[in-house]
């Protein structure tokens, strides 16, 4: 018979979920900050049981002093009760002395651990935040390379390469319809749009949503940086902007040059744009980190290009238009790190990352995370 008490079989599934509800607080609660407040409240109880003790000391000296009296007045008959007055009142200077020894290395020990619990604050918290940060941004860019790609894939279509060579308007009729097609099945895209070499827009995959054929864009940055383009294997590209090509929505712009018969080294026709929806993805991506209720209260994170320019932020707004890039001195590509960071007054413990490029793809963005340690 095995020794112990056994758990009778009705009451297992109360005592599995009792063990489920522990395992869940001990999770929750296993946080630098939690151990901080148990030290305090160790302190405080250390100091008042010290306090408490000191005290009855106190009464017990009295009543012994008392009692030494009370036998001296009772001459021989009071011998036996002076001896025990006397031993109590031993008793009491020892208690008293240790209660004094506890509180001093008690009190050097919870300091000891308070300090500790501030490296661990920083350092454990530190580096799951910059281990967070640094997946952030690599998720953008894993996606972006993506994007470089559709672009140089899709100029070269044969729908896109007509309407340019044989711009007529069945041929361009029939571009709009397959970037139509294409769109379809990426729905990351706001719009895909083919511009002319004057940058003249004259075919869009969603005509009836955002009317732009014969909308201008020889001044956009995406279409300058196509036009300068040497093959179909390079692509120009615009970072966050409000695009007027998708009623302003915030938009990155992924471009190419179209070149006569779709070859990579053909002569120069035009350009196609694909308007991504940047906040499906970098907003996305910060509103869904896995940090806990509570941490998501005290926390502010985002994406910034090299110019400190925020391109998303959590929660939105939180980051204003632009963030000091001095965070991320000293790290180079797809490196991280972390520390203590004074934001709008308040001070964070921050976890940063620049862009760890996939592929032949780098966006050259920096991610944050902060989180404050105060409620």
């Amino acid at each position: 018979m095995s020794s112990g008490s056994a758990v009778p079989a009705e009451n297992a599934p109360a005592a599995a979920a009792g063990a489920a509800a522990g395992s869940t607080y001990a999770s929750d609660m296993a946080t630098p900050e939690h151990i901080a407040q148990l030290t305090q409240q160790l302190s405080t109880l250390l100091n008042d049981t010290v306090e408490h003790i000191a005290g009855l000391n106190r009464e017990a000296r009295i009543l012994a002093l008392n009692a030494e009296i009370e036998s001296a007045r009772a001459g021989d008959a009071g011998v036996a009760f002076g001896v025990v007055a006397k031993a109590m009142s031993q008793l009491s200077e020892k208690t008293g002395d240790s209660a004094k020894e506890l509180a001093r290395g008690s009190r050097g020990l919870i300091r000891e651990m308070q300090q500790v619990t501030e490296v661990l604050q920083t350092k454990m918290r530190g580096e799951r935040l910059s281990d967070l940060a640094l997946t952030n941004i690599d998720l953008v860019d894993r996606n972006l390379y993506e994007r470089s790609c559709d672009v140089r894939w899709w100029a070269t279509d044969g729908s896109v390469v007509a309407a340019l060579a044989a711009p007529t308007e069945e041929n361009r009729r029939f571009a709009s319809q397959r970037l139509g097609v294409i769109l379809n099945a990426y729905t990351v895209y706001f719009d895909l749009v083919l511009c002319d070499l004057t940058g003249k827009v004259v075919a869009n995959g969603r005509p009836s949503q955002h009317a732009v054929t014969g909308m201008m864009q020889d001044q956009a940055p995406w279409f300058q940086a196509a036009m300068k383009t040497r093959s179909g294997d390079e692509f120009g590209f615009q970072s966050v902007h409000h695009s007027p090509l998708v009623n302003h929505q915030r938009s990155l712009v992924y471009s190419c040059g179209v070149r006569a018969g779709g070859e990579s080294h053909g002569g120069l026709l035009g350009v196609l744009g694909i308007v991504f929806n940047w906040d499906a993805l970098g907003q996305t991506i910060l509103d869904r980190m896995p940090l806990t209720a509570h941490e998501k209260q005290r926390a502010i994170a985002g994406f910034v290009d090299s110019e400190g320019k925020v391109l998303a932020d959590f929660p939105a707004g939180s980051l204003r238009d632009t963030f000091d890039t001095s965070l991320f001195h000293g790290l180079r590509q797809g490196q991280k790190g972390y520390g203590v960071h004074q934001f709008c007054g308040r001070e964070y413990c921050a976890g940063f990352a620049i862009s760890p490029g996939f592929e032949t793809y780098a966006t050259g963005w920096s991610s944050l995370v902060m989180v404050s340690p105060d409620l």
